[in-house]
């Protein structure tokens, strides 16, 4: 009885294949209903009712008899031909009937008379409600059976963002649909909750062997500087031990801005202010950086766009020795523009930079070159922001950075 029990559960199952077999059945059968209906309501409403055409007038006179057939009262007995009339009576009907030739009416068979068939507008018109209706009902069924797909559409849309502690994990509802629905969600669901998982264990994993590297490299650099060497080579081996330790900073940053992101709430800021107190900062240091523009108010995480537009004035300071900041209201978004008379960065590489741990090869010694990891995460914070950063060569030598965000 297994076979019995597997065929009622697969006739009784709401499965996408069962609602598409119910779509296309009532979709034809409904059709066929309609335009049957519509087509002889319209043919037999138009056609003419069975049984004789009235006399025209009561002054109408009655046909002629046939030529061979004697007219009036003279005919003689057994001898065919008209019944008498008098001219002082009006003309009846059931003498008219009488009158008619003999045989069975026009269009008429063994189940009584007929009317004629379908004409060329009730057979267009036949085939137009069929056509239309199987149209609907395909249209509605295809958003019907479409809508689940749709909704995990939606959700697979905001899963990277999700994953990576941006947003709120998307979940789909496990207990509605069809059969292959309700797995579907619960599978994605399932692969969801063990993605963000895995990149939080990751993170998790490079972030403790990050902090526990510091401490043997922190007494390694105390030994170094302790022990009898000639002055080069002790130097050049605290030189790399500062730029592991560097290293290992910018990839703890790395990961405190996922979590950053995540805990931080968005906040009204002028971020016109925030611009002028970094300067102002760099200033106080010996930099030659400028800022001017109007007022901006952003809603963003101070955080975020601190470590963001410090990185870039950094980077501006460290490789043209100045910085040029300016403000730019347009279109409801506030333009910043970070410039610096520096050598710039080759075009095809303008793009590259942004990738983690890449370096041009003109930064790559330990004096002017980071770890590649600031444009990456300075990006990632301004995205986050709802903002983008861009890139590109000044005309007349230096580089141009161009952060773009929403006004509030």
């Amino acid at each position: 009885m297994s076979w019995a029990r597997r065929a009622s559960a697969a006739l009784f199952k709401d499965s996408l294949a069962k609602r598409l077999f119910l779509l296309l059945w009532l979709s034809l059968v409904l059709s066929h209903v309609l335009a049957f209906a519509t087509v002889r309501w319209l043919h037999f409403s138009d056609a003419s009712p069975p049984g004789l055409q009235p006399a025209e007038g009561p002054g109408a006179h009655p046909p002629p008899p046939p030529p061979h057939r004697a007219a009036g009262p003279g005919a003689g007995p057994g001898e065919p031909g008209r019944l008498p009339t008098f001219p002082s009576l009006p003309p009846t009907r059931g003498l008219q009937m009488l009158e008619q030739p003999s045989g069975p009416p026009r269009g008429a068979g063994p189940g009584g008379p007929r009317p004629p068939g379908l004409n060329a507008a009730q057979t267009a018109l036949d085939y137009g409600v069929r056509l239309l209706v199987m149209a609907l009902a395909a249209w509605l069924g295809s958003r019907w059976l479409a809508q689940p797909m749709r909704r995990l559409m939606q959700a697979s849309a905001g899963l990277g963002d999700a994953v990576k502690g941006r947003a709120p994990l998307p979940q789909l509802d496990e207990g509605s649909g069809t059969f292959e629905v309700r797995e579907a969600a619960r599978l994605y669901n399932q692969m969801a909750r063990q993605m963000r998982q895995q990149f939080n264990e990751r993170g998790l994993l490079v972030a403790a062997i990050s902090h526990d590297l510091r401490t043997p490299l922190t007494r390694l650099r105390m030994r170094l500087e302790t022990l009898s060497l000639e002055e080069g080579p002790r130097r050049a081996a605290v030189g790399d031990i500062v730029e592991m330790s560097a290293m290992i900073d910018s990839v703890l940053e790395l990961f405190q801005g996922d979590g950053l992101a995540s805990t931080e709430a968005a906040q009204i800021q002028d971020l016109s202010a925030l611009l002028t107190a970094l300067s102002d900062d760099l200033s106080e240091q010996g930099h030659a950086v400028h800022c001017s523009g109007p007022p901006a108010r952003v809603r963003a995480q101070p955080s975020a766009l601190r470590r963001v537009f410090g990185n870039l004035l950094g980077n501006a300071i460290r490789y043209g020795g100045s910085a040029e900041v300016s403000v730019v209201l347009e279109d409801q978004r506030v333009r910043v523009r970070i410039e610096d008379p520096g050598p710039g960065i080759p075009t095809e590489q303008l793009e590259a930079v942004f990738q983690p741990f890449y370096r041009l090869e003109s930064s790559r010694n330990r004096h002017t070159g980071g770890t590649g990891l600031g444009l990456y995460i300075a990006r990632d914070l301004i995205e986050r922001q709802g903002g983008r950063l861009q890139l590109s060569n000044r005309a007349e030598g230096g580089l141009c950075a161009e952060v773009e965000l929403p006004l509030a």
